[in-house]
Order: C-alpha cells, then structure tokens, then sequence
C-alpha cells in the first residue's frame, strides 16, 4: 500500500512546514504520496478575492477545479509529480471569446507543458554543469526522453538564436572535430550528414586578461566555405570587432579569415607548430632507422627505444634520460642526422619558452631563415611550411601570446559530453547540447 497523507489545515490555513519543502510560492501542499513510482504532492492556490477574464476583464465566477499533473524535479531520491488543483472560472460576458479559462502561473509551468519549470531549470543545470545525459536524466524524473527533451529544446533554441550572444567579442578561435563514425549521407536522406563539425570560440580576454573560452556556434563541414559563410552571417558589426583570430595550419580556415577578417590578426596556434617540429623528427628518426637496418623499429634498436624522449621538452628531461639519448645519438654516426633535427625542434620549441616574446621573435626569425636551407629534406620542409605561415607564426608575439589553446579546451568538453551521451544522431541537437555545454547561451 502506498504511503499517503493529508496536510493539516489548523485553522483552515496550509501546513507551512509543507509549503517551505515545495519551494514554490503561491502554492500550498494538500496531500502527499508515496509509492515505488515515486512522490505525488498535491498541491493548489489560494483563492483569489477577485479573479478577471484574461480577454475581456470581466469578473469571472469560479467553475470548480481541474487536476493536471506535472514532472517536477527529483527530491529524496525520487521522482516527483505534482497534482495541481487548476481552478477553472467561466467568463459571464456572452460577447467574450473566452467561455472559461484555468489559472496559470508561468512561474510554475509554460501552459499546457508537461515538466514545471523548476523540473525544466534543474535538467538544463544538470546538462551544463554535470555533463548529464538527457536519458539519465528522465529516469530521474520518471519520464521518457522525448518528454524531457521536448521541454528543454525550445527553450535553448531560443537562446541560439539571440544573436546578442555575440557581442564583445574580440578574439576568436576556430577549429574542427569529428562528431560521428559512421556514413556521411545527408540529414534529408536519414544519414547523419558530414561527419566533422566547425566550431567558432569566443578568445576574448577580461579585464583582468584571462581567457574564459565560450563556445558561439558550430556549423556543419570542416572547409573554408563553411566557416566564411559563418562569418558573413554575423555581419559587418560583429566581424570588425575581431581584432585577433587563432587557428591550426588548414588553408582553408586561413582563406577564410583573410576574406572576411580583414583587420584580424591570424594567429597560428603554438601547439600546432610545435607538433609540427616532434612530427619532422619522428619522420627523420623512421628514415634513419630504416635506411640503417631495412626494417620498422623493434625493441633493441637504439632510436626505436627513444622515440618518446625525443618527443619530450628538453627542459622536462632528467639527466638520465639526457645520457639515454646522448648514448643513442653516439651509438652509430648515421644517428646524427636525427640529434640535428631534435636540437631544431628543440629550437623551435624554444620561441615558446623565451623570458620576453621579443626574445621569442628573434628565435622565430632565426628558425625562419634557417630551417629553409638545412641538408635534412623533413627539416627544410618544415622551414618552408613556417614561411608560408610567416605572419600567422609571428602573429603570436604581436598579440600577447593569443592561441587557440582555449579551443582545444572546449573541445575536450564536446568530447566529454558525446561519450557520456554515446553518440549522437540528430545535428541540431548536437548543436544545442555543446552550445550549452561550452557556455554560448545565456540563459
């Protein structure tokens, strides 16, 4: 048998204990149950001295009550509904297109919607805050997914469509992830549509010159074209306020930054030049190690056994590991050529790492001028690739050190929150989710 009670009314009035667990002002709790489904609380207002017709202003007359049942949010580890005794009044006036209407409070629930707000607030925190997926929680709120995402879905495209969100910012970053696995076929096709996903952050520093990373849209496609259609669609007001755009070495997104961010500064990504320099060694080291002894590395061989160390930060080395790759670099002579494109990539490290990014942009322009010529084809080609980003390499020392580290940051969180999820199949609810998740809404 289910747990049941009825609130006292000492005096005809509520039980105010009651009230202050239900958090919900303007209502009162009547009754209360409890069984394996979960809580039900009854609840209803206080009736009003004088009640007008919404359309005409008519005093109305009260017509009795109607019980509508709501999903509110979880409490003592269980899910709750509420029982709201609507009062329904009849309009007198025969002129009124409203015969008879109920009583709405939006502070409780939107009319005719199936969660209360509260439940539909909490679902919302839940999703942006504790990387929720939607299935858990409508298990949480006794309801199917649908249900739950019908709720929460207007409300954040509503939130995706404020292009007041993308105010102030002047400084953006770009990059792309892949959001799906499998066939590409198009949306109206019942595919999932392209598999890679471009996505537009907001870099802009505060006062106090911190990055908070806010991730303004995502738009499907990994290409130029998606992204300068982006930009074109913001408008003239918001692409003059870029003053610095960060970016990973794709031409594409380059193109598009130089088409449509005229007075932007591009600025290319330190991580990614750095990657640029440990992928030229490993190239080197294969090369040497094959040329050596005809086969891929194996365990005993002197390079293969130091390919993570010479994917390391020299200033991060103990001296042990310092002496294991001095004894490789001297094991054979033919090695020298892989010593010669570690210290190169140390060097281009190093703009990184100066006291002062003056400093940083004379080691830049020294790699610059350097690297072109060296006898190791990886390295030289590695100093062309640098010249062909000139501006966007040296663009980091001009605007403070700007990268597209806080990104790579949101990211990580779309990441998070699609393994959570499992995968998802819909794009704009895609959209929608990391839009929250990467802090784009205000809500």
């Amino acid at each position: 048998m289910p747990d049941s009670t009825s609130c006292c009314r000492a005096g005809g009035g509520y039980c105010q204990r009651c009230d202050l667990l239900l958090g919900l002002p303007g209502l009162h709790v009547v009754g209360v149950q409890r069984d394996d489904a979960g809580l039900r609380v009854e609840v209803e207002s206080v009736r009003p001295e004088v009640m007008g017709c919404p359309a005409c202003g008519v005093i109305a007359h009260a017509h009795g009550r109607q019980r509508v049942e709501l999903i509110d949010a979880p409490c003592f580890t269980a899910p709750v509904k509420l029982w709201w005794r609507k009062r329904r009044w009849l309009c007198p006036e025969p002129m009124c297109p409203v015969n008879s209407f109920m009583e709405q409070d939006p502070d409780v629930a939107r009319p005719r919607a199936l969660l209360t707000s509260r439940a539909t607030s909490w679902a919302i925190g839940q999703m942006r805050r504790e990387n929720a997926s939607v299935q858990g929680m409508a298990r949480q709120l006794g309801c199917a997914w649908r249900t739950l995402w019908r709720a929460v879905k207007p409300i954040l495209e509503a939130a995706a469509d404020d292009e007041a969100r993308f105010a102030g910012v002047t400084s953006l970053g770009v990059d792309e992830h892949i959001w799906h696995h499998v066939s590409t076929k198009p949306v109206d096709q019942g595919g999932r549509g392209p598999k890679e996903f471009t996505g537009m952050v907001d870099l802009t520093r505060d006062k106090d010159g911190h990055v908070r990373a806010r991730l303004l849209d995502l738009v499907p496609g990994r290409s130029g074209e998606a992204y300068k259609t982006w930009l074109r669609d913001r408008g003239d007001r918001f692409r003059k306020g870029i003053e610095i755009a960060t970016l990973d070495p794709f031409h594409g997104y380059k193109n598009a930054i130089d088409d449509q961010l005229e007075d932007a500064v591009a600025v290319l990504d330190a991580f990614h030049i750095v990657k640029l320099g440990t992928a030229a060694v490993d190239e080197v080291r294969r090369q040497v190690q094959q040329d050596i002894h005809g086969h891929r590395g194996r365990r005993d061989d002197p390079l293969y056994r130091i390919r993570n160390l010479l994917r390391a930060g020299q200033e991060h080395l103990t001296d042990r590991q310092k002496t294991r790759l001095e004894t490789a670099f001297t094991a054979d002579d033919r090695h020298v050529e892989v010593e010669v494109a570690w210290r190169c990539a140390q060097q281009l490290r190093s703009v990184y790492h100066q006291s002062c990014h003056a400093d940083g942009r004379r080691v830049a322009e020294k790699i610059l001028a350097t690297f072109p010529s060296c006898p190791i084809p990886e390295i030289a080609r590695l100093g062309r690739t640098l010249n062909q980003w000139r501006d966007a390499f040296l663009g980091y020392f001009t605007t403070g050190g700007a990268n597209n580290g806080g990104t790579e940051s949101i990211n990580g969180l779309i990441e998070l929150a699609r393994r959570v999820a499992r995968g998802f199949r819909d794009p704009d609810n895609y959209r929608l989710r990391m839009l929250l998740i990467g802090g784009g809404l205000r809500l």
